[in-house]
């Protein structure tokens, strides 16, 4: 499903903390208009009558440039460029680096309801910011049950059947020194074609829920250096319960995946039985990937060192039997 935001949300956004305020100058009615596409528009010949190119749904910005060409044409005339302008459905027009817009413009942006904002960041730098904050606005989302932690740089999202010991395991690992991100409830979103960031809703961001417990506040716990607030997933360990009856993974050469939002993550199947130290284990699984990221494999090293001694052997082999054979010749 193809998300958006509206003018109104965005206004509400993490805009000013990224360092891109925004002044709403004209078309209050239209703050509920969605943007859905990350990228914005700059067509200032829009307003020299080739407005057909407009892209709906997509930010219209106005710098320097379009002020000053609006400015240098009569009342008449920006009347009229700006309601061909105004005719396509875009959700917005916001004016950089502080430049006053004229009275034609904001009589415009009421008349046909479309927000007017403005901000004093210059126009490259607009752009740049704004597309950063929509790419993660409009990002692709997922919501997975499990314990999303921050280990020695890594994401491991741990998951599992409820009640199997997810949220002790992340516990015992914060014990160990490493993060907590998320636990119970993890919102995964996309960006780019190969990064998946996880994070924690606002309502129970540091929290976690510890059968036998209750609730806890991780960060008033153990202190601040043992949460953040988001983290990139880059391994996934799924706990298993016990079955004396199922072959499981002794070698660790095949690389099995687990799919979120249409990207393998690498995944490790963690069996979970009793006198098992799952946060020992997770732990482990962790610096193994950090190892498998950096082009070390014990699994495979050992493997090919095991098939190159065969090998020799078998060269040996056939060494020696023709070296009978040739001895029992002489004879």
């Amino acid at each position: 499903m193809k998300r958006s935001i509206t003018i109104a949300s965005l206004l509400k956004s993490r805009a000013e903390a990224i360092g891109l305020p925004f002044e709403l100058m004209g078309g209050a009615a239209g703050l509920e208009r969605t943007i859905s596409s990350p990228h914005i528009q700059k067509t200032g010949l829009a307003l020299a009558g080739f407005d057909a190119y407009l892209q709906p749904e997509r930010i219209l910005i106005f710098g320097e440039s379009e002020v000053r060409y609006l400015e240098s044409l009569d009342a008449a005339s920006r009347v009229n460029v700006l309601a061909a302008a105004f005719s396509h459905d875009i959700p917005c027009v916001l004016i950089t680096g502080g430049w006053d817009p004229p009275v034609e413009l904001r009589a415009a942006s009421d008349r046909y309801h479309v927000p007017l904002l403005r901000t004093t960041v210059p126009t490259p730098v607009s752009i740049a910011k704004l597309e950063y904050l929509l790419d993660d606005e409009l990002a692709e989302r997922q919501v997975i049950h499990g314990v999303l932690m921050d280990m020695l740089g890594l994401g491991v999202l741990i998951i599992g059947e409820s009640g199997i010991g997810k949220s002790e395991c992340g516990l015992d690992l914060v014990v160990r020194g490493h993060r907590l991100v998320a636990d119970d409830t993890v919102e995964i979103r996309r960006r780019g074609e190969t990064t998946l960031i996880g994070t924690c809703p606002d309502l129970t961001r540091h929290h976690m829920e510890i059968r036998g417990l209750g609730l806890i506040n991780i960060r008033d716990l153990f202190g601040v250096a043992a949460i953040r607030n988001s983290k990139r997933v880059e391994l996934v360990v799924q706990l298993e319960r016990w079955d004396p009856e199922r072959d499981y993974e002794r070698l660790g050469i095949d690389e099995l995946r687990y799919d979120i939002l249409g990207l393998g993550v690498p995944l490790v199947r963690m069996p979970v039985a009793p006198g098992r130290s799952l946060g020992v284990l997770v732990e482990v699984a962790a610096r193994n990937q950090l190892l498998r990221t950096r082009g070390l494999n014990a699994a495979r090293d050992l493997a090919n060192r095991l098939e190159e001694t065969l090998r020799a052997k078998d060269v040996q082999a056939d060494s020696d039997s023709e070296d009978d054979v040739e001895h029992g010749g002489h004879v």
